[in-house]
């Protein structure tokens, strides 16, 4: 599964240009009033203006597996990185077979750079924006984690993560080059205590027979239309 879009809401679209363009070097593909498109390796990543009162995600990126010490110099000079452990700022997923670096983003969104070592997706490109494959991961906030996970999952015939066991606070769905993570509402955002919550988006994902399919959550709430 691959995520080819996705569309989340903001309160600031100049501050998130700011961030994204100007701070990480992320091209805008697509720039109006009220949205702006960043091209992000393989996905289209859209911020719509809202009026819900500070909507906030999970988005997890996916980069070369053989290029995380760079990415961490890269990112460390630009944004602060958020520990994992008193220890530590990278997080060993051994399930998963993968490492991660946490950090936000302007809107407070939770931003992470994924390595996934059973992936063949090294580079020998020094790491920079244009190094981002694609947005790996999206989270996805229910009260009902184990009914969200049988409707995606029957309706769009996508199965579970083989390398995590479906939990009824956590189920990730897809495969190593995109997954839905579905969450309880109120669960921490690892590794935070930042509690997750529902907010709309629209995720287009590409299944192994080519197909594109469009999955929302939540209410939409627009800002008024700039004059």
């Amino acid at each position: 599964m691959k995520i080819k879009e996705l569309h989340l809401l903001t309160n600031n679209l100049n501050k998130t240009e700011a961030f994204y363009n100007e701070l990480l070097g992320i091209p805008i593909s697509k720039k109006t009033e009220t949205e702006l498109q960043f091209q992000i390796g393989n996905t289209a990543l859209n911020f719509i203006l809202s009026q819900v009162t500070e909507p906030v995600y999970h988005i997890a990126f996916e980069i070369p597996n053989n290029k995380l010490p760079e990415a961490f110099d890269w990112l460390s000079e630009k944004v602060s990185i958020l520990p994992v452990t008193p220890e530590s700022k990278i997080a060993d997923i051994k399930l998963w077979n993968a490492k991660s670096i946490y950090f936000y983003d302007n809107n407070e969104n939770l931003l992470e750079l994924i390595c996934r070592y059973d992936l063949e997706n090294q580079s020998e490109k020094t790491f920079d924006a244009s190094s981002i494959i694609a947005v790996s991961e999206i989270g996805l906030v229910t009260n009902d984690v184990v009914a969200l996970t049988k409707t995606i999952t029957e309706k769009y015939q996508l199965a579970v993560f083989q390398k995590q066991p479906a939990q009824e606070n956590f189920t990730a769905i897809g495969d190593e080059e995109g997954l839905l993570v579905i969450v309880n509402e109120n669960r921490n955002w690892f590794p935070t205590n930042v509690k997750a919550n529902s907010f709309w988006s629209k995720v287009i994902i590409e299944t192994t027979d080519n197909s594109l399919h469009e999955i929302f959550t939540g209410k939409l709430l627009l800002a008024p239309n700039v004059n």
